[in-house]
């Protein structure tokens, strides 16, 4: 089963810009669906981004045209682009791989530990 370690998060000012990586261990690495979700304090965790093994991809509403999700199979890793950065997108972001991207906006695949955004206003 792949094993999935976020890294990139941090403190930054409202309209910055990150990168959030999730390297992924396993052979079968480019097989998977990948995808980012986001727990805010309080609230459920989200759906953000997702990228097929074709790397098709799909966006929640609230962050297309800033944020862009890619993969690299060769590293065995998946990206999070965020640029534009706004105050709700404050959380703590999640790496998620599965089969399919059903699967995986089911929540039903295998979770990173987490990186924590924080953007200031």
């Amino acid at each position: 089963q792949v094993q999935l370690v976020e890294s990139g998060g941090g403190l930054v000012q409202a309209g910055g810009s990150l990168r959030l990586s999730c390297a992924a261990s396993g052979r079968t690495f480019s097989r998977y669906a990948m995808g980012w979700f986001r727990q805010a304090p309080g609230k459920e965790r989200e759906f953000v981004a997702a990228i097929s093994w074709a790397s098709s991809t799909t966006y929640a509403d609230s962050v297309k045209g800033r944020f862009t999700i890619s993969r690299e199979n060769a590293k065995n890793t998946v990206y999070l682009q965020m640029n534009s950065l706004k105050p709700e997108d404050t959380a703590v972001y999640y790496c998620t791989a599965a089969a399919a991207i059903s699967t995986l906006r089911s929540r039903s695949g295998v979770w990173g530990q987490g990186t924590q955004v924080t953007v200031s206003s």
